[in-house]
């Protein structure tokens, strides 16, 4: 069924070099699709990690398991780049001052 042009619930990309890999996520990461977004973030051999969610609608505790997970594959290399309600939920959540969170 043809929905009208209506953006994805869920897609995730990366691509980068030997250095840094930029994994874009756009709609909702929960249960259902936080280990997709972790195992894209892994897909390719890197020291650094910018994982931008700034395109993220919906963001929940497996999405943040997922995070956490990257943060400890890449201390101090990962860089995250929230979306308002991915920002609202990593601060209640207790993550709002971590160093890996842009724009603190």
């Amino acid at each position: 069924m043809d929905q009208g042009g209506a953006p994805p619930v869920f897609s995730v990309t990366a691509e980068g070099d030997d250095d840094r890999v930029h994994v874009a996520v756009t709609g909702e990461v929960d249960m259902a699709t936080a280990d997709t977004m972790f195992q894209t973030a892994l897909r390719e051999p890197t020291r650094a990690l910018t994982l931008d969610l700034r395109a993220v609608t919906f963001f929940d505790s497996a999405a943040i398991h997922a995070v956490v997970r990257l943060s400890q594959r890449f201390p101090a290399t990962l860089t995250v780049l929230p979306s308002a309600q991915v920002r609202r939920v990593l601060e209640v959540s207790g993550l709002g001052e971590q160093d890996w969170l842009a724009g603190r």
